[in-house]
This record gives C-alpha cells, structure tokens and sequence, in this order.
C-alpha cells in the first residue's frame, strides 16, 4: 500500500520516515518530496509497505502523532489525477 504522509517538519529525512514506519512491518521505500531546484523538502512523502494490514496499522498509529515537533497526517495516497482533469470543459 502506497501511504501519504503531511506536515513534515523541512529537516525529516527519508530515512527517519522508513525507522517510523518500519515499527509496524515492512517497508519497501520511503521517500520524501524534495523541491527539483532548491533540493529543500516540500513537506511531503510517501511510504510503500507491502503488507496492507500493517499499513492500515500504521495510518491508524501515526495520523495525528508527533514527528521531529510536527503533528503529522498520514492517510493511504490516492492515485495522482492528471493535471487537465480538474479543468472544467465547456
């Protein structure tokens, strides 16, 4: 399962997101967004588990908990829509 995780604090680390998640299973990657120019964080990332009960878990366990001072939103990502979509066609 493909998990969305929010409001992260601009020093968290893709590696930090993998030690939090991995309390719960397995995880396969862990990633958090980075600005394509700056390199900064945008706050962001995504963690894949393979085992979706342990995903559910870990939503459940860490939405709404603290990560490096930042109260974190962790939900099951939703596919990505194509940018023309949301544009209304008249």
């Amino acid at each position: 399962m493909n998990i969305f995780v929010a409001k992260l604090s601009f020093d968290t680390q893709s590696e930090d997101l993998q030690k939090v998640f991995e309390t719960y299973g397995s995880v396969s990657s862990a990633n958090v967004i980075k600005d394509k120019f700056t390199g900064r964080s945008r706050g962001f990332g995504f963690v894949e588990m393979d085992n979706d009960d342990e995903a559910r878990q870990a939503i459940e366990a860490l939405n709404g908990s603290e990560l490096h001072n930042r109260t974190i939103v962790v939900k099951k990502a939703e596919p990505r829509k194509e940018k023309n979509q949301s544009r209304s066609r008249w």
